[in-house]
This record gives structure tokens, C-alpha cells and sequence, in this order.
């Protein structure tokens, strides 16, 4: 567990939990935990992923993945022992009211599970050698990668008080600059979107999500400057 989670990695959820927090106005402080629960479950996910019944890989960034350097069962309990200490982690947090703990559970179990990170999964194994189809990348981009993404910015302001309006603020947000982000992917690595939509229309698309980002998060009471920062680093990164 120690292993993976110490791998190294951007930390973009947690550190976007922590914005969305200070963005409704309160100390980034109270998001702390939820954002670490956020970045061990998705710690989980790359394990799981790189098994060798998913992609079957043999590094993640530039160190042995967990199976390789302790095995598949022992990576199997790794990444399910990840997932259980989230939500251990979200257990213990007190968040600003009108907020709960089992609202920040809420929030990442429906990120996470079928309807998330899972389903996303599901129909990319399923995409495996088909022609790639422009409809099912979207849903795949939308499940696999943004719904977590939206799912930490939502934490976050859920720690910090948010009304209705400054979460639906946050969703909005997280919805683009997730998609914006996984775009930002692929166009590094030359693969899926850019497949479908070519690379001009790709990083036409991705500037037009992060704009609609940076749109969504203005009225918002708090320092939004990190949050627009990500959003703008999401789609000028080189890495």
C-alpha cells in the first residue's frame, strides 16, 4: 500500500479538493483527509489496473507496478485494503454543516463504483481491438476520469459549507476540467481522442472545456485562483 502511494504522481485530486475547499471560502485545512481518501482510492485503481487481467502492466511511473514488484495477490489486497481505508479516512471527518460524512462517502463511492471510475473501466476493457467510436470514448473519458475529478472538487466544497449553488458551480467545473484533463492525456500520448477527432480538433476542445471551467468557478466566494491555475495547467502540461 505504502509502496504505491508513495510512487510519486501529480496529486491533481487531492490538491483540486483542497482548492474547491478554499474556493466556498474556507480553510484548505478541512479538506485535508477527504483529499488524501481521494488520492488512496485512486491509488487503488491504478493498481488494479495494471494487473495483469486488466492492461497487464509492468511499470507506472517509472517503478515497477505493484504485482510485478509484490505479486498479483498481494496487489490485489493492496488496492482493496486502499479502498477501504478511503473510506475508513471519510468516516473520521467532521465537515463544515451543513455537510456530513456520509455525504463526502456518498460523493466518492458514486465516483468509484459502477456508475464511475468502474464503469469507465468496464467499457474500456470492453473497447479492447474495436474501431474506436466516438460516443463510447466520451463515456469512457466521462466515467473513468472526470467523474472523480468532479467528485473531489465537490468534496472539497462540501467540507468547506457550500450552498447548492457554489456545488453546482463546482460540478460544472470538475465535469470540464476532468474532460479537459483526460483530453490533455491523449494528446501527449498520441492516442484515443486524438484517433477520433484529430490533434487541432482535440486542442481546440480541450481549451474550450477549460474556458467553460474557469466560467462555472467565477462568482464563487473564496480564492479561485488555484482552481483556474489547474484548470490552465490541465491543458499546457508537457507530462
Amino acid at each position: 500500500m505504502r509502496y504505491s502511494v508513495m510512487a510519486g504522481g501529480k496529486r491533481l485530486r487531492p490538491v483540486l479538493c483542497l482548492a474547491a475547499c478554499e474556493a466556498v471560502g474556507a480553510a484548505a485545512d478541512a479538506a485535508l483527509l477527504p483529499g488524501l481518501a481521494i488520492e488512496i482510492l485512486h491509488t487503488y485503481t491504478l493498481i488494479h489496473d495494471d494487473l495483469p487481467c486488466m492492461d497487464d502492466d509492468d511499470l507506472r511511473r517509472g517503478k515497477p507496478t505493484c504485482h510485478v514488484k509484490f505479486g498479483e495477490a498481494t496487489a490485489l489486497l493492496a488496492g482493496d485494503a486502499l479502498l477501504t481505508l478511503a473510506f475508513e479516512w471519510l468516516a473520521e471527518v467532521a465537515p463544515a454543516a451543513p455537510s456530513s460524512a456520509a455525504q463526502l462517502a456518498l460523493e466518492l463511492a458514486r465516483a468509484a463504483g459502477s456508475q464511475g471510475v468502474i464503469g469507465g473501466q468496464v467499457e474500456d476493457l470492453a473497447a479492447e481491438g474495436q474501431p474506436v467510436d466516438a460516443a463510447r470514448l466520451d463515456y469512457i473519458h466521462r466515467h473513468k476520469t472526470a467523474a472523480l475529478i468532479r467528485a473531489a472538487v465537490r468534496m472539497g466544497g462540501l467540507c468547506g459549507g457550500a450552498t447548492p449553488a457554489q456545488l453546482d458551480a463546482l460540478t460544472r467545473y470538475g465535469e470540464a476540467s476532468g474532460l479537459a484533463f483526460q483530453i490533455a492525456d491523449d494528446i501527449l500520448n498520441a492516442t484515443s481522442y486524438v484517433a477520433v477527432h484529430g490533434l487541432e480538433r482535440s486542442r481546440a476542445r480541450a481549451g474550450v472545456l477549460v474556458r467553460e471551467a474557469i466560467a462555472a468557478i467565477e462568482h464563487l466566494p473564496g480564492d479561485i485562483a488555484p482552481l483556474r491555475a489547474l484548470a490552465e495547467h490541465s491543458v499546457s502540461r508537457a507530462s
